[in-house]
């Protein structure tokens, strides 16, 4: 039987059949520029969680791990110990891996009924809104 490839991490790398190279995620990667986005991309986050749990789409127990974790996320970041990578490509993915390591398959179940778009969507309004607001408060 024929040796499988470790399969890339990068949400498009499946188009492709050899590893992607070092240079190539360096140049894709958006990460350095939109993880001032981490705190709105875990504001709307947490805001998509509670319509989950509202809906009754997921239960209280996975809110409630889903809340801790982003907390948890939240911190690592503000603390300056939170570790991007550029395998995950960007401020989502790296949020996202982060908190399924913490709190597992609750994790995951963040994603339903979201798509990637309509979460970077949310995070560049919210930090619109919040530089707009920055703006306003300079010009005073």
């Amino acid at each position: 039987m024929a040796q499988e490839k470790a399969r890339d991490p990068a949400l498009w790398s499946g188009r492709f059949s050899e590893p992607v190279s070092e240079l190539v995620k360096r140049f894709t990667a958006s990460v350095d520029f939109d993880r001032r986005l981490a705190e709105f991309d875990i504001d709307g986050s947490l805001a998509h969680a509670r319509m989950l749990k509202a809906c009754e789409i997921i239960h209280a127990d996975d809110l409630a791990a889903i809340e801790k974790g982003l907390a948890q996320v939240r911190e690592e970041i503000r603390a300056g110990t939170f570790t991007w990578s550029l395998d995950a490509e960007d401020v989502h993915l790296n949020i996202e891996k982060r908190l399924t390591a913490l709190v597992g398959d609750a994790g995951k179940r963040l994603h339903t009924a979201r798509s990637r778009n309509d979460q970077v969507a949310t995070g560049v309004r919210l930090y619109l809104r919040a530089s707009i607001d920055d703006i306003i408060d300079l010009i005073k």
